[in-house]
């Protein structure tokens, strides 16, 4: 008899034990849930303005484009701000944001807000928006196309290597760190160079409504302040994101007061359980998840550190 009340107890115990690990579950899951809707993990089920972030070098990134999708088709974003801080990047990337929120534009009225640095393939991200709001210390415009490569012929000559090669024709793989330049390599270049500068002066005159002559004489590389971008009728407005909401206010009848919830590509390395991570370690505070955390989101967020092809980059000496 004793054995057998002994081992009742233990499992009145241990259904104790089990009863409070799956209510802390449970609980857990459901703070995770809400932080990761709150911390922009996934769309807020409710009227709200979305805040789309460009950072960073322009890349073609099909998962970002998969987003801007997404916003376009759901009734719950009545606006979209589009944040950027960006030196630009290849004109490829450029172009297919500019697609993108273009589209976007299509069913969703767009603003962009310029932060430190909005150049290059930034500029032409925000020339994707219907209005254009920066501060007055941001840099922006650096329209242009670059072309780069290092000539290496003369240091390795001093170290006593030579590279042979043999190609179908004189332009292929042109033109080449390993030996000088052919006239006719660099008229191709150009050429290539003057069709995606034509590009980007056509998307300054539409979307600036700009006559040609001055979108050229503008368009000649320099950088420009938001002050200076406005009085040359590059930017529309200066200020930040509260004159983008009264914009949005005025032009679309958009309430000022509905949220700001930021929207970020889901890319396939970090997943539900990635999410989950960082919305634990954010509930919890635990050190270890956090790092975690900030590590897989680093890594998902990372994109190239080389630039293939032609760039729209502002690139400032040092």
């Amino acid at each position: 008899m004793s054995l057998d009340a002994d081992t009742l107890a233990d499992r009145r115990r241990l259904k104790r034990r089990l009863f409070f690990w799956r209510a802390g579950a449970v609980v857990a899951v459901a703070l995770a849930l809400i932080i990761i809707v709150s911390d922009g993990g996934l769309p807020l089920r409710q009227s709200h303005i979305a805040r789309v972030t460009i950072s960073g070098v322009i890349v073609d990134d099909r998962y970002q484009q998969e987003m801007l999708e997404e916003i376009a088709d759901d009734d719950n974003v009545k606006a979209v701000i589009l944040s950027i801080d960006s030196p630009g990047g290849t004109t490829t990337g450029s172009e297919a944001l500019y697609e993108a929120v273009r589209a976007l534009a299509e069913k969703k009225p767009v603003v962009a807000v310029l932060g430190t640095v909005a150049a290059s393939g930034g500029y032409i991200a925000a020339l994707s928006a219907d209005h254009i709001v920066a501060r007055g210390n941001t840099i922006t415009g650096s329209i242009g196309v670059l072309f780069q490569w290092t000539q290496l012929q003369d240091m390795l000559s001093k170290i006593g290597v030579e590279m042979k090669e043999v190609k179908s024709s004189p332009l292929k793989a042109e033109p080449s760190p390993f030996h000088k330049t052919d006239p006719r390599v660099i008229a191709a270049t150009q050429e290539m160079i003057d069709t995606s500068y034509e590009w980007f002066l056509r998307l300054v005159v539409e979307r600036r409504a700009m006559d040609e002559a001055t979108a050229r004489r503008l368009g000649d590389g320099r950088v420009y302040t938001g002050w200076q971008a406005v009085e040359n009728g590059l930017v529309d407005q200066l200020g930040g994101e509260d004159v983008a909401l009264a914009w949005l206010s005025a032009e679309h009848d958009i309430d000022e007061d509905l949220p700001v919830t930021d929207w970020e590509p889901r890319y396939p390395e970090l997943g539900f359980a990635g999410l989950m991570g960082r919305a634990m370690g954010h509930a919890f505070g635990a050190a270890l998840l956090g790092a975690t955390d900030e590590l897989t989101g680093k890594t998902q967020q990372t994109k190239r550190l080389t630039l293939d092809g032609l760039t729209s980059v502002w690139q400032p000496d040092r």
